[in-house]
């Protein structure tokens, strides 16, 4: 057994993978009190909506960055890339063609 299909394989990665995700979040939410501070700065005092929206979108783009981050991590580091490079050579690619003129 390889990569994910091992199950100490597939616990390790998984925790790996959340730990990034707990990382990046935490940047995230830095980042948006960040945000929130300057726009103050710039804007003068922020009304509690848009201090939500603020911080709302921006811990959910910097989240949502770092999970397919982790995500793409994870599958090269569990030998899920070089499964799909071994399956696509063992396929007939060299069949022919329908290209339009």
């Amino acid at each position: 057994m390889a990569g994910l299909d091992d199950p100490h394989h597939a616990r390790f990665a998984w925790e790996r993978f959340r730990r990034i995700l707990y990382a990046i979040t935490g940047v995230g939410v830095l980042t948006a009190l960040a945000a929130i501070a300057l726009l103050g700065r710039a804007y003068g005092p922020l009304g509690w909506m848009a201090t939500l929206a603020t911080f709302g979108g921006v811990v959910a783009s910097v989240a949502m960055a770092g999970a397919l981050m982790g995500l793409a991590f994870m599958s090269s580091g569990t030998g899920h890339d070089e499964a799909v490079d071994s399956f696509v050579a063992d396929r007939d690619v060299s069949g022919p063609r329908h290209d339009r003129p």
